[in-house]
């Protein structure tokens, strides 16, 4: 009974001393700061968040807590100016002490508990030595004689190999830890000479470069998505190296999704980021990304982490933008002139049709109608024909009839739907007005949702490549 009792008490030890390490808790010692409560804040995705407050107590502060924190790159920060320095939380050493000067952190700052933190800035007090031996060349070479520029050029290149040899020699020596991977993801891409004309030439070490982007950014490491730098990285891979067209977009977008785990906060972060970005963005046919998004990846069951009610509204809004993206025959509509006759939107005769939804009291759609009418009378010779369909319903559709009057638009196809039995609202996603889309000969959608100002140049494009 003694023996059973000695075992069971030996293991809730064990328990909790495997509780008490799966917690955080980090002391800190600030000199020059007066203030009686300190901040411990992370980097997520494109944004920082407030994880914990300490309030002082005997000159000291301390950041405590039941759950581990996220691995990743942590700011301390200093009310009321916001001061802050990083420090490094990795998944092993997460109770620790921190001893510093806020006037002087990068000269003063001593960590007892935590070896990631001390090569970390032991690294920082390196850079910023040379640095400050790279700025005080280069202000050098600027004043220097023709004869004097190439020695210290030649110190200038020593200083970046020293710094590139450092990096290397700190992932080399540390591998696995959070330093060597952000070391690691800052590392440049080689890239090789190439054979060709200069034009040629540029365009290979573009693909190259874009191939080899992430080559020492691991996507797939947890800890990427906790650091500053991450966002701006693919930022620039999707914005400056991907053409702004939806199926180049896709292509990047599934492969950085790609290289992150499907139940990692980064792929989460990420996704999420993503469909927002693109569901809000005002660049004409980039609802086109957000349907991909949708199909590949919320209707595949991959966002676990959203609701049944959230994917059902998300999966019923990409069914509505699907069937009106930009290259998609444009959905037929049977619609109603005045004297009751109909008109269907695909047996509109002409090179390019122009689908104008407007209404009569609607404040755009009047300081659209001259521009609409200066642009009917020069693109209509051209084979342009504009199809108005006025928004009015019921009772109140007979406002759109004293409106085309008044304003002088009989000069194009003038159509309404009383009783909505087109279900124009809903197929053409018309929330608000004035609204266009531009049809070509075959009615496959060329343009949409763009301003009666932006007409003329968008129809001279569609007109020339119909040329060329």
């Amino acid at each position: 009974m003694k023996r059973t009792t000695f075992i069971m008490v030996f293991a809730m030890m064990l328990m909790t001393g495997t509780m008490m390490a799966q917690g955080y808790r980090i002391d800190v010692e600030l000199k020059s700061f007066d203030r009686d409560s300190l901040f411990l804040a992370y980097y997520y995705g494109n944004s920082q968040y407030l994880k914990d407050t300490a309030v002082r107590s005997d000159d000291a502060f301390r950041f405590a807590g039941d759950n581990a924190l996220k691995a990743g790159v942590y700011m301390i920060v200093a009310p009321p100016n916001n001061e802050f320095f990083q420090i490094l939380i990795d998944d092993q050493a997460q109770e620790f002490s921190i001893h510093a000067d806020l006037a002087e952190i990068n000269k003063t700052i001593q960590f007892k508990g935590s070896s990631e933190n001390e090569v970390f800035y032991a690294y920082l007090n390196f850079l910023q030595e040379k640095n400050a031996q790279a700025t005080s060349l280069k202000e050098k070479i600027q004043n220097a004689q023709e004869g004097e520029k190439e020695a210290l050029q030649a110190d200038l290149k020593k200083i970046d190999q020293a710094v590139r040899t450092r990096q290397k020699e700190v992932i080399r020596e540390h591998p696995g830890s959070l330093v060597a991977l952000l070391l690691k993801s800052n590392l440049d891409v080689d890239i090789p000479d190439f054979e060709g004309t200069a034009e040629e030439q540029q365009m290979a070490k573009y693909q190259y470069f874009k191939a080899h982007y992430f080559d020492h950014i691991d996507l797939s490491d947890p800890r990427m998505v906790y650091t500053p730098f991450l966002h701006d990285r693919i930022k620039y891979y999707l914005e400056q190296l991907t053409y702004q067209v939806p199926d180049s977009i896709n292509q990047s977008l599934d492969d950085i999704l790609g290289k992150m785990p499907e139940d990692s906060d980064g792929f989460q972060f990420y996704l999420v980021h993503f469909l927002n970005e693109y569901a809000k963005s005002k660049v004409v046919g980039m609802d086109a990304v957000y349907v991909h998004l949708v199909d590949q990846y919320y209707a595949k069951g991959k966002a676990h982490w959203v609701d049944d009610e959230q994917l059902q509204k998300i999966l019923k809004n990409a069914e509505t933008l699907r069937p009106i993206l930009i290259g998609k025959p444009a959905p037929d509509l049977t619609l109603y002139r005045q004297d009751g006759s109909t008109l269907k939107v695909h047996d509109v005769d002409a090179e390019f049709t122009v689908l104008f939804f407007w209404d009569p009291d609607c404040g755009h759609c009047k300081k659209s109608m001259p521009k609409m009418i200066e642009f009917y009378k020069e693109y209509h010779p051209k084979g342009v024909e504009i199809l108005g369909i006025c928004t009015k319903t019921g009772e109140k559709e007979s406002e759109c009839w004293e409106s085309v009057e008044e304003k002088g638009i009989d000069i194009w196809l003038n159509t309404s739907d009383k009783y909505l039995r087109s279900r124009y609202k809903q197929i053409y996603d018309i929330k608000t007005t004035p609204q266009i889309y531009i049809l070509d000969r075959d009615k496959k959608i060329a343009f949409k949702r763009i301003g009666a100002e932006q007409l003329p140049g968008v129809l001279d494009f569609l007109l020339g490549k119909e040329e060329g």
